[in-house]
């Protein structure tokens, strides 16, 4: 941070209240490089839960109605500055909204709603705020994954052909939502989760990752969407196949229901003289392969790399950083932006989300259409 970021910014949180998991996530994001003050929030709208979650975080205020909290905060000297915003998907756009028509600034979890309509009512609100949006695709902001970006920009791969992601996971194999797990329970909700389930939950950060890697969005894609949990009425698994603006051609699986696997996320890319390898539960390290020569095994923390991965780091090599570490890296390239009137073309925007969310409706309607190939219009 410069000298003239320095200051605290003042936040506030709708949703995290006790139980939650994202919640805390971004509680420990927003402290660990201490450029936010968490104050207010409304983090239940039970009165009982959000009084006891206020209390054991020590805010100054603490709210039920989200609509209360952003009227009441914008008209205080000592309002909140920002807002984040981590409920089930259906709540983030009437929640985005209150707050930025008010001019506070929102971080607000993937994705950026539940339907498309949603997202594109918001996107237009947006644009008479003087407020400023992220959103958390927080993945992309690991160390290793910003030399990748860096390699592919700079042409170290060559001519880009193949871009591969895959996002894996096992916990719901079994009909959780049906024993009242409660992050099983929206997810599997179509009237909290949106038009899908695994995508929306995970295929949206491994769709953001392929692009933000490759610096490049799909232009058509095809789906074939399977919801294998009896009785589950939103996907639990996706394969879809991808065709890239920069004329690369790529596959994205996603999936909840493969035993045998935590948080996998992989990417690949592959260009004409080189590929690169990269894997979330590994993340401090990149495979770079060029043509005829060994494969390279690049280490975050390292003098060789370039100052993309070095700027987004803090500590020495050997010393492993990863999930929280990366969520941290976009609150604090926020708040410099935010407090410096600087932009950082790494950060997920309003139309980031805003994309991913065309990508989510077209897989949807590809799928449903007997895999039929689908434009990505932007």
């Amino acid at each position: 941070m410069t000298e003239a970021s320095k200051r605290r910014l003042r936040l506030g949180m709708v949703g995290g209240g006790e139980g939650a998991f994202i919640g805390e996530v971004h509680r420990f994001a927003a402290r660990l490089d201490d450029h936010y003050e968490l104050v207010a929030g409304a983090l239940s709208s039970q009165s009982d839960k959000a009084e006891r979650s206020a209390q054991v975080l020590g805010l100054a205020r603490s709210y039920v109605d989200f609509e209360q909290m952003a009227q009441q905060e914008s008209e205080r000297s000592d309002g909140i500055e920002v807002v984040s915003i981590v409920t089930p998907n259906h709540l983030h756009a009437p929640m985005a909204m209150a707050f930025l028509k008010r001019g506070i600034h929102v971080i607000c979890d993937k994705p950026l709603t539940a339907t498309l309509e949603e997202a594109e009512a918001l996107y237009q609100a947006a644009e008479t705020s003087q407020a400023q949006f992220l959103l958390t695709h927080n993945y992309s902001a690991y160390p290793m994954v910003r030399e990748a970006r860096a390699m592919v920009k700079t042409g170290k791969l060559g001519n880009i052909r193949s871009i591969q992601v895959e996002y894996v996971q096992d916990w719901l194999t079994e009909p959780l939502e049906k024993t009242g797990n409660k992050q099983a329970t929206w997810r599997s909700d179509p009237a909290q989760s949106g038009i899908a389930g695994c995508m929306g939950d995970i295929g949206s950060h491994a769709y953001q990752l392929a692009c933000f890697v490759g610096n490049t969005q799909a232009k058509e894609i095809l789906a074939d969407l399977s919801s294998w949990g009896k009785g589950r009425q939103l996907d639990d698994e996706a394969n879809i196949l991808m065709r890239f603006c920069n004329g690369a051609k790529g596959h994205l699986w996603a999936s909840q229901v493969a035993p045998g696997n935590e948080n996998a996320l992989s990417l690949r890319i592959y260009g004409d003289k080189a590929g690169i390898e990269w894997h979330q539960e590994s993340p401090n390290e990149l495979t770079y392969s060029v043509l005829g020569e060994p494969s390279q095994r690049l280490r975050r923390g390292n003098g060789y790399l370039s100052e993309a991965a070095t700027s987004v780091s803090r500590i020495p090599s050997g010393h492993p950083e990863g999930y929280l570490e990366a969520f941290a890296n976009l609150y604090s390239e926020f708040a410099e932006q935010l407090l410096t009137s600087t932009q950082s073309p790494n950060l997920p925007t309003l139309a980031t989300g805003l994309h991913g969310m065309r990508f989510i409706a077209a897989s949807v309607y590809s799928s449903q259409n007997n895999c039929l190939w689908v434009p990505l219009d932007d």
